[in-house]
């Protein structure tokens, strides 16, 4: 379309004409006249560098984004003699926004609460586990499922509780 422009202005059309015909405004014309007769075919160009620039690299993003796959330092964890310890006990045990962003920091990555949330959402990342009441230790648990008989007491046929 811009190439077109200067084809109809050297075809002898005034601003007007050129922008009935390329159902543009008169401003986008005059502007890529301008620019062609100061920089010739270089000034049809896009110019580079447009909308902001990302704070934190490539390198960083995929750091934050391989840190939720590591375990939380303040995790507590079996020992093989039946003990619980944690890395670090004044550590997290479960990775929160709060808990990612101050771990990035603290990796010398700048970056805040909010960043680490949109860069997690636009990669799919689920940076939480969930419902961690519902696994047991114990052998002999077994959890309730959504539903169950053992969650709602049983009813005859009549309605009535039995």
């Amino acid at each position: 379309m811009r190439a077109r422009m200067i084809e109809l202005s050297w075809s002898g059309l005034r601003v007007p004409a050129i922008a009935v015909a390329l159902d543009c405004s008169q401003k986008t014309v005059r502007c890529w006249l301008h620019r062609f007769n100061r920089s010739g075919m270089e000034g049809l160009d896009d110019l580079g560098g447009q909308g902001r620039r990302r704070r934190i690299t490539e390198e960083e993003r995929s750091r934050i984004i391989s840190m939720v796959k590591t375990v939380p330092p303040g995790r507590l964890r079996w020992e093989p003699v039946g003990e619980l310890w944690a890395f670090d006990e004044s550590g997290p045990p479960e990775w929160t926004l709060d808990s990612l962003a101050a771990a990035a920091r603290a990796a010398g990555i700048e970056v805040r609460r909010s960043q680490v949330r949109r860069i997690l959402l636009a990669e799919g990342v689920c940076w939480r586990r969930t419902r961690s009441w519902t696994r047991s230790k114990d052998p002999d648990f077994v959890p309730k499922g959504h539903g169950s008989s053992a969650s709602a007491p049983a009813r005859r046929r009549d309605g009535d509780l039995r």
